[in-house]
């Protein structure tokens, strides 16, 4: 059984889905810090004036906190969802996909969401739904695996009974991969290539929020 993880980011780019979708289980690290000027909150778009940042504003705590305890700044910033739905309609209404998908988006950002973590995971369940990707979620908070780093996915996969982690190009600096080994557990990286499609404007930017790939190729292979 392949056992990937990630922290559950904001409108992820493709290569969250490919992980996803190359698992058999997908754990959603959502009991870690969470870090500011990450991606938990923030991703970026193609807009008419170039790439943009959609950023969730956030309460500011005085101490770390776990992404699950993230709480959205409605008060400080009340338009924020507004202001993202009408700059995704404004960048990608024309796009051959933005009447199949926009409905779901602007539901989405209709709504009051008090917890960072309870907007990410219905716009992740959600697009998985758009790319075809049926693989079961599992909360790192619903597990019992403790640790650090390396010690925590060996953990992880040992609860689950997995006997392969599928890990991001990303880990390779600091994971221990002699450790996956010694427990039996076979260690493999995405080494995911980005695929080039046609964009709403002429230079292609790869790296992008996913929907900038919904809106423009839509479900097709990748």
């Amino acid at each position: 059984m392949i056992v990937a993880g990630h922290q559950p980011n904001y409108l992820p780019w493709l290569g969250f889905f490919d992980k996803v979708r190359r698992s058999d289980v997908f754990i959603i690290e959502d009991n870690v810090q969470f870090e500011r000027q990450g991606f938990t909150n923030r991703n970026r778009i193609l807009t008419a004036d170039g790439i943009r940042w959609l950023t969730v504003p956030i309460e500011h705590a005085k101490k770390s906190i776990l992404i699950s305890e993230v709480h959205i700044a409605n008060e400080g910033e009340p338009s924020w969802g507004r202001k993202h739905w009408l700059t995704l309609k404004h960048s990608y209404c024309k796009t051959p996909y933005w009447n199949i998908y926009a409905d779901f988006f602007k539901e989405t950002y209709e709504r009051e969401w008090e917890l960072l973590i309870d907007l990410n995971m219905h716009l992740i369940k959600g697009i998985m739904d758009f790319l075809l990707i049926k693989k079961p979620l599992v909360m790192s908070s619903s597990l019992a695996a403790s640790g650090r780093k390396t010690e925590l996915i060996i953990a992880q996969c040992k609860e689950l009974g997995a006997d392969v982690q599928l890990a991001g190009n990303g880990c390779k600096e600091y994971i221990e991969q002699n450790l996956f080994e010694k427990q039996g557990i076979k260690l493999v990286f995405q080494d995911f290539v980005h695929p080039v499609y046609p964009q709403a404007r002429s230079m292609f930017a790869p790296n992008l929020s996913v929907v900038d790939y919904l809106f423009c190729v839509g479900p097709k292979s990748w």
